[in-house]
């Protein structure tokens, strides 16, 4: 658990909508909310917005019925048709995974710019006290010279590169809100979010690198590289994420961006792939080089996010990449038991 002294209390009697409920950072947002109106007493209503029932359902089957859970079964695309006012949100609906951005790019930037729009009009109408909007590191752009990547440190990105749906309209989502703020005075943070993983994460079709390479190691699949494997990362385990955004919400400054990163573990794609190929004795996972050439990727030199915004906070990561990619492999083979 992160050491930020969080004060939960301060939820009680709220209603919070979350967005994209059935994607990997909403759901464990979801549940911890659930968790602390079950268990803390901590009497906070959730509205789960998602557009697949099905899932949904798989998701929050038990909740459904029960007077402190919503969910709302619509795209965020539409205008938002909960009649409630929601006290905060957190809008994480949206898709970077590099099969998407390379199949429906117009779908990431509809995400990004009308959804955002129609979140920013919810929260006009009500009154939200204040929206979390998930970003990403990748609104940086490319920036080479810079020796850590503060909240400023703006590069370039080609507006007609293939994999620019996805940060050039985080940018203008960013944008987006700011506007709003400016204009009818809806407070906001925006997170800039880097390689964050954990339980639950889309093994299959995703095409990011901890994703792919933990779904051939949970499946018996030769590791397969798509690059040279040199290439740097550093993992954000998901419940340092969600931390991290709570800990926006309750202390972050109005209307400013905060990275989101831990940034103590930097590790090669190669050496992650036989971290992760060590977890089965009884499984033959190999390290092989690929020339794929995949335009989805960002291909930028990395420069590592400085993340002393957040850290003044109170946050810091907690879970290292051992113990992280442990967890995940292990729910993983639990869950496909």
């Amino acid at each position: 658990m992160s050491e930020a002294k969080l004060p939960w209390r301060e939820l009680d009697g709220k209603t919070i909508l979350v967005t994209g409920a059935t994607g990997m950072l909403a759901s464990y947002v979801t549940w911890l909310l659930l968790y602390l109106h079950e268990y803390d007493d901590i009497h906070v209503k959730v509205v789960a917005l998602c557009r697949n029932r099905q899932k949904a359902e798989e998701y929050y089957g038990e909740w459904i019925g029960k007077p402190y859970f919503h969910l709302l079964i619509q795209d965020v695309c539409e205008p938002i048709a909960y009649e409630g006012k929601a006290d905060y949100v957190f809008h994480l609906a949206g898709n970077a995974s590099p099969h998407y951005i390379n199949t429906d790019p117009v779908g990431i930037m509809k995400c990004n710019l009308l959804g955002t729009m129609n979140v920013l009009e919810y929260a006009r109408d009500c009154q939200t006290k204040k929206v979390i909007f998930a970003s990403t590191r990748e609104v940086y752009g490319k920036n080479e010279e810079a020796e850590r990547l503060d909240e400023q440190a703006f590069g370039t990105i080609d507006p007609m590169d293939d994999r620019s749906c996805y940060p050039e309209s985080k940018r203008a989502a960013e944008t987006l809100l700011k506007s709003y703020y400016l204009q009818y005075g809806v407070n906001f943070n925006a997170v800039r979010i880097a390689h964050s993983y954990g339980p639950t994460m889309q093994l299959e079709n995703d095409g990011r690198v901890m994703a792919d390479l933990m779904g051939d190691v949970v499946a018996g699949r030769d590791i397969v590289l798509k690059s040279s494997g040199e290439a740097i990362r550093a993992f954000l385990y998901i419940t340092d994420a969600i931390l991290g955004m709570f800990t926006i919400l309750f202390h972050g400054e109005p209307v400013m961006a905060y990275n989101l990163a831990n940034e103590t573990e930097p590790i090669s794609i190669k050496d992650l792939a036989e971290l992760l190929s060590s977890f089965s004795e009884e499984i033959a996972t190999s390290v092989a080089i690929s020339s794929e050439n995949n335009k989805a990727y960002c291909n930028y030199k990395r420069v590592a996010l400085d993340t002393s915004a957040i850290e003044k906070l109170g946050w810091k990561p907690m879970v290292s990449l051992e113990e992280g990619v442990k967890r995940t492999y292990l729910c993983s083979i639990i869950n496909k038991v």
